[in-house]
């Protein structure tokens, strides 16, 4: 075992992952936070005044509530003496939220956390551009039916055109769809690989929904008319590869491979886990469901390999516990474009890409698919950004358990050139 202290994982939840747009269209970021965190509380029936601090995830942060965490907590009845922060590392997010506990834990600040994320793409804050900015703020200073008008005289058209968060890359301007198009070519994707393996991911979704087998999923009811919400919305079970062939490529228009069928998409959704030492939860009666055994955080190059992190963090998590890719049983892979995922895989089974970028003397291994998201994964689920870390936690561990397998590894990649993995072992 890699940490010094046994921590664990007791339980997780989410609520229902929509479509932007759709049932969560009114929601503030705050409230569907909190959904999330009442249910975990509902759910594992542990009293709010043993929680020592909550650590959300989040990405399209809000400006009125910047420190979500913090809002989402208290709505959800958890304790003001609990200290809450919010953290942001793109698609990691909340598996940098879940590492956070684990350091608070490791540390002897806290015992007891609840830890996950939340993005809802549909309040987006979207503002207006610098020059308008300014004059907003210089507005503020106004005291004279004068200083009115010049203010007034002072506005342009185009001073009133808004400026919408920026979805591409800021250090290279392209988009996580051109830099996953890069790593996909650079491995051999092909289109008929990256349509076979989005059509899977759409219909194991479908499958696991009609069995029930999304136990981390919570009810969720909203007013005004308090309709229930029990499943995600953006799952399509009736999705072939042959019916998504002759899409038009969204990112690189001519040669390009990846398209909306292939792509996650746009998603509002909140997960949370309760993490704490495996002494504490057996003083509270509470039976985890499984032990953190250690994670890995990389950072690669922006020019080719944005999204190739779990390549590199696979790696080097799986030696600092010592396990190889054969003693894992479950594989949960952050899908956030099919040739994204596909082209992490090659790297893995490339004797090149072992020697000239990770030091190692032959290839990592092949992951058998059998293993890798036999659920579904983000291209079906969903892909609330601050949330999906929290979510692949959760279902890793209750595969683990439902299968009674000893481990499962987590894996994704995000904006920045990060990656990250962690291991989990099933509780015995």
């Amino acid at each position: 075992m890699s940490l010094e202290k046994n921590i664990v994982f007791v339980d997780g939840v989410r609520t229902p992952f929509l479509r932007a747009g759709t049932g969560y269209a009114d929601l503030a970021t705050y409230e569907l936070g909190h959904l999330a965190i009442k249910g975990l509380l509902s759910r594992t029936g542990i009293n709010p005044t043993e929680i020592d601090g909550v650590v959300m995830g989040n990405v399209v942060a809000n400006v009125k509530t910047h420190n979500v965490a913090r809002e989402s907590a208290l709505l959800a009845g958890v304790p003001e003496s609990a200290p809450c922060h919010t953290v942001s590392q793109a698609c990691i997010s909340a598996n940098r939220a879940i590492a956070d506990a684990i350091g608070e834990i490791l540390s002897g600040q806290a015992e007891v956390i609840i830890a996950g994320g939340v993005d809802c793409a549909s309040d987006t804050p979207i503002g207006y551009k610098k020059k308008m900015r300014k004059k907003l703020i210089q507005a503020q200073k106004i005291k004279t039916p004068m200083q009115g008008l010049r203010f007034l005289f002072s506005l342009r058209p185009s001073d009133f055109f808004p400026d919408p968060p920026s979805i591409a890359e800021f250090s290279t301007n392209r988009t996580m769809g051109e830099d996953g198009e890069i790593i996909a070519s650079r491995f051999g994707v092909s289109r008929e690989e990256t349509d076979a393996f989005a059509a899977r991911s759409h219909q194991l979704a479908a499958k696991a929904t009609e069995e029930g087998s999304f136990e981390d999923i919570i009810e969720v009811s909203l007013p005004p008319n308090f309709k229930s919400i029990k499943e995600d919305n953006g799952i399509r079970g009736d999705t072939t590869a042959e019916g998504i062939a002759n899409l038009k490529p969204a990112f690189d228009r001519k040669y390009g491979t990846f398209t909306a069928a292939n792509s996650s998409f746009l998603t509002d959704g909140a997960a949370a886990t309760l993490i704490m030492t495996e002494d504490k939860a057996l003083e509270l009666n509470l039976r985890p469901k499984s032990r953190i055994i250690d994670f890995a955080f990389t950072g690669q190059s922006l020019d080719d390999e944005l999204l190739l992190g779990p390549a590199y963090a696979i790696p080097k998590v799986l030696q600092k516990t010592g396990l190889t890719l054969d003693d894992i049983d479950v594989f949960e892979l952050h899908e956030a474009f099919a040739g994204q995922v596909l082209a992490v895989l090659k790297a893995l089974e490339s004797d090149a890409f072992a020697t000239e970028k990770l030091g190692l003397k032959q290839m990592l291994g092949k992951i058998p698919m059998e293993k890798i998201n036999t659920q579904g994964g983000s291209l079906s689920i969903g892909h609330p950004f601050g949330a999906t870390g929290a979510r692949l936690v959760t279902m890793a561990s209750n595969k683990m358990l439902k299968q009674k397998s000893n481990y499962a590894l987590i894996a994704a990649c995000a904006a920045g050139a990060h990656g990250h993995a962690m291991i989990l072992e099933r509780y015995h």
